[in-house]
Parts: structure tokens; sequence; C-alpha cells
């Protein structure tokens, strides 16, 4: 079960570069941490938990990654996942009248994604039961964010499935 959330932008920048066809563009670098919790209530098994990637999209454009290490999970207890996303001169191909020009006052639209499995063994491993948590967060970084905690559990930020 997948509980508070919360991110953090320490670095995001624009500036101008070329691509690796050699195209004139501008490239973003972006690093942020994410923090989830996550809880498993079950009162006689625990289980074994992986994700896939964090993916930080802009509209369709993936602009940073980061990794879950996977884990296992005791019965009744709950742990904190300290995650680093981030992306290093990715290129935005004509987004940057919408990015490159405001400072503070630009608000950038971002998508957080991922996929948690968790997997329980129930009477050894005759019995498996696996639970999937997608999880989309939509964030709106402006430049008085970078470096202050976004509060992922306000209402409507998040939908789970």
């Amino acid at each position: 079960m997948v509980g508070r959330q919360s991110m953090k932008f320490e670095h995001f920048n624009v500036q101008a570069g070329i691509d690796g066809s050699g195209v004139q563009t501008d490239l973003l670098s972006l690093n942020s941490t994410v923090k989830i919790f996550f809880r498993n209530p079950a009162t006689f098994f625990g289980v074994h938990v992986t994700a896939t990637p964090l993916q930080l999209y802009y509209y369709n454009l993936n602009i940073a990654t980061g990794h879950i290490k996977s884990f296992y999970e005791a019965r009744k207890s709950k742990r904190a996942l300290v995650t680093v996303v981030e992306g290093y001169q990715i290129p935005v191909y004509g987004a940057v009248p919408i990015i490159g020009g405001g400072g503070d006052t630009v608000s950038v639209p971002l998508n957080l994604t991922l996929v948690i499995r968790s997997r329980a063994y129930i009477l050894g491993r005759l019995v498996k039961s696996k639970f999937y948590t997608h999880v989309l967060c939509q964030v709106a970084l402006s430049g008085d964010h970078v470096g202050k905690p976004i509060n992922l559990m306000t209402p409507g930020s998040c939908t789970y499935h």
C-alpha cells in the first residue's frame, strides 16, 4: 500500500546546446528527490516489492528517470523510500518558449508515473498473490518551488489504479 508522498526539486536548468544528431536545441537538466511511504498492513505475511522506474514527463517527453531497489517488507510494517529522479541535458525541441523565459513566474506541468508490484507468498510458495499499484502524479514546477518539498498528497494531485 502506497502512502504519503512528497517531491523536492533540487536543480532545474535549461540551456542552449546540440543534441546527438547535431541539431541545435535547448537542453534541460533536472535533479529531484521523491519520497514514498510503503506500508504492508497484512497480518500473516510479508511482501516482496519491486517497481518500474519512476518516469517524469513534460507532456509526452521523458525528461527524468529514477529507480527503486527491490525489497522485502515484513508483515504490519512500513518504510520510507527515497529515490533520486534525474535527467541530464535532455533535448526539449521547441518547448523553450514555455520553459525558457520566465524565471520564478513560469509553471512547468510535469507528470510522475510508476508501477509498484507487491508479491505475497501465502502458504509457502503454494499460493502467490500479486498486487499492482499504478501511480500517476501531476506536479507543477515553478521557480519558487526549487529546493522546497512539494506535497503530493493534496486531493487530486495523484491517482492510483
